[in-house]
């Protein structure tokens, strides 16, 4: 095998196909990246491509990039130490070629000898499915960032550290959840059949690393298949191969998570007694210095009074912080206290100038979502529910 390609073209895909890579393989192969390299239809020259593969039978990734081929063929390389040397490489055409089981990596006047892994041990990776439609890449990374913040981090339950997609029409909706908050995210696609209606449940790592990694191009298209619950699988894929250029394409499966979802919809309350709009960007950095004196265990608690909210952290002995901002109180005065964490991460996901933070009592889940403006109703598109903490001698609303 040998062939030509820019470097920055290498690293990147070397980089997202590697990142998948399992930490621990299962098998030594797993951990390599297997190359196939080949030319283009009308012989040796530039528009020949090379694919970089990973799997560890949960995750698949596929890259496809244009290169100069002038031997096609197909090796495993091991794929962490490949990225860690694509992304040192200067800034030169790097040339692969192959002698005997040993790979030649060269680039300007660096040289690299590469022991290769037994590509005919390596497993095949699974079909990607039948294409059910294609969102922005730019929307589903937004999305899939404001969800994902909500997903459990405990494995024992992994149901909860999935993102469900639900899929009604023109309408995807990603929900994540680990029981003591709840991200909502709606947004619009556009679907091969205008009446399709599916779900599914996606680890959120996963999806997260996905979303981010295909911002690349304008559109990604999503693949789901059939079969039982869990044992389904979802396709992204960015680019069309070489009609995408030299940075080509980017594919990757996963298998679903099986589990019964929380019935989330009903957790919303169908009216608000009390809604309270700040400013988004000074009530974040408010709660940042008011949060850095709380611990995981302790509350950060927001007194609305009109035209006001006190944000408060620590007691009695312990260090104690408190600021006042300005806000809009429709409804009574209201006191509620929230984990810190949880204020923070919400508040840093809502990209409109204010945000609004909705509550029937001060016992019950608050809800915050974003607004664009103080004459301008909240954007329901995305919803973050949390369920306030119960602090000794704080009323219960």
């Amino acid at each position: 095998m040998k062939f030509r390609v820019e470097r920055d073209v290498l690293s990147e895909a070397v980089a997202w196909t590697a990142r998948s890579l399992p930490s621990r393989p299962a098998a030594p192969v797993l951990a390599g990246l297997v190359f196939e390299a080949v030319e283009s239809e009308g012989g040796e020259g530039d528009n020949g491509s090379v694919t970089l593969s990973g799997f560890d039978y949960e995750v698949s990734s596929r890259a496809q990039i244009g290169a100069d081929v002038t031997e096609p063929g197909r090796i495993l390389i091991h794929g962490k130490l490949l990225a860690d040397i694509a992304k040192s490489l200067p800034n030169r055409p790097v040339e692969f070629s192959t002698e005997g089981s040993k790979v030649l990596v060269s680039c300007g006047s660096s040289r690299f000898t590469l022991q290769t892994l037994p590509v005919e041990d390596y497993p095949a990776l699974p079909t990607m499915p039948t294409a059910t439609g294609a969102v922005t890449a730019s929307g589903l990374a937004s999305a899939v960032s404001q969800v994902a913040i909500a997903a459990g981090r405990d494995d024992t339950i992994p149901m909860l550290t999935g993102i469900r997609v639900e899929i009604e029409g023109e309408k995807i909706t990603l929900v994540a959840t680990d029981r003591f908050r709840l991200a909502v995210r709606e947004l619009q696609w556009k679907p091969e059949q205008q009446d399709m209606s599916a779900t599914s449940l996606i680890p959120s790592k996963v999806l997260s690393d996905t979303a981010k990694a295909l911002t690349g191009g304008d559109w990604v298209t999503l693949a789901l298949s059939g079969g039982d619950a869990g044992e389904g699988l979802i396709g992204f894929q960015s680019g069309d191969g070489a009609s995408s250029g030299a940075k080509g394409s980017r594919r990757m499966t996963s298998r679903l998570l099986s589990g019964e979802f929380v019935k989330y919809r009903s957790l919303f309350p169908s009216e608000y007694n009390i809604t309270a709009t700040v400013e988004t960007a000074p009530f974040l950095e408010a709660a940042k210095r008011v949060s850095l004196v709380a611990d995981r265990t302790s509350p950060i608690k927001l007194a609305f009074t009109q035209g006001e909210v006190t944000l408060e952290a620590g007691a009695g002995d312990e260090a104690q912080a408190s600021e006042a901002m300005d806000a809009v109180l429709d409804g009574e005065d209201i006191s509620v206290s929230f984990n810190p964490s949880f204020l923070l991460d919400g508040l840093q996901v809502i990209d409109t100038q204010y945000a609004q933070l909705s509550f029937t009592v001060a016992s019950k889940p608050a809800v915050l979502m974003g607004r664009p403006a103080l004459d301008a109703p909240p954007q329901e598109e995305f919803r973050y529910l949390m369920m306030p903490l119960r602090v000794p001698g704080q009323s219960a609303g």
